[in-house]
């Protein structure tokens, strides 16, 4: 369930004025984001790769329900991540405490990318939700 985190500033993040590609890894899949169609009723910033993942179906771990309160929406942008916003510092401190922390990790939840690059987003193995409710 998402929400606002009270104890946090709001990023500042912008929708995408242009369509743009998202390819999550390992997956493969790529969504086409269109300006005017950003799901924004998902966890996570309106926008966020967090928010695009869940809409498309994919698994990908969120235990606070996208607001900045933990590392388990943690992944890499391999590519495009100069289009995303800034990395505020609670969620640098949230990434502190992530496993296999790299230059081009990032908290989902939090990274909204502005539509100006293509992205290439892996979710790390233990990011992703492995385990099924689906009888």
């Amino acid at each position: 369930m998402s929400g606002i985190n009270p104890y946090i500033a709001e990023p500042e993040s912008r929708l995408p004025q242009l369509s743009y590609r998202v390819t999550f890894l390992p997956e493969g899949k790529t969504l086409e984001v269109i300006p005017g169609e950003v799901n924004t009723s998902e966890d996570g910033l309106p926008g966020s790769l967090l928010s695009l993942a869940l809409g498309a179906g994919l698994d990908l771990d969120h235990s606070c329900g996208g607001v900045c309160a933990c590392s388990t929406c943690h992944v890499y942008v391999r590519e495009g991540l100069d289009s995303c916003n800034e990395a505020t510092e609670d969620e640098e401190d949230m990434l502190d405490l992530a496993p296999g922390l790299q230059v081009q990790s990032r908290l989902a939840c939090q990274c909204v990318p502005n539509g100006t690059q293509e992205l290439v987003v892996e979710i790390p193995v233990w990011n992703r939700n492995l385990a099924s409710e689906h009888h």
